[in-house]
């Protein structure tokens, strides 16, 4: 089992930056992948980042060079850096994980977190 707590959520205005965070724990340290997906009210939820062990990174077209995933072995963080908001941006975050597969568009990985709100108004 892995536990995951997202933080680092609130009120941005267009054009600003975030940073959230996702700790890991229990069976944490045999962790393959792990990603952040975002869910809008009335929409479906969709990938916006990916990390796969070994650092290998994935970003769907629509936040490629706004967004960067990024993972603290040490303290077994995955972080969400997001630049360049715009209202679009506004919905739920969530911190994804799997044990044994790459996560993709067409995958998801086993275990979620709670997720954060993440608002872009001004």
């Amino acid at each position: 089992q892995v536990q995951l707590v997202e933080s680092g959520g609130g009120l941005v205005q267009p054009g600003g930056s975030l940073r959230l965070s996702c700790a890991a724990s229990g069976s944490h340290f045999s962790i393959y992948s792990m990603a952040w997906y975002r869910q809008s009210p009335g929409e479906e939820r969709e990938l916006v980042a990916t990390f796969t062990r070994g650092g290998r990174t994935y970003y769907p077209n629509h936040v490629s060079g706004r967004f960067t995933i990024s993972k603290d072995n040490a303290k077994d963080t995955v972080y969400l850096q997001m630049n360049i908001l715009t209202p679009e941006d506004t919905a739920v975050y969530y911190c994804n994980a799997d044990l044994r597969q790459p996560i993709t568009p067409d995958r998801p990985g086993t275990y979620w977190g709670q997720g954060t709100q993440v608002t872009v108004a001004s």
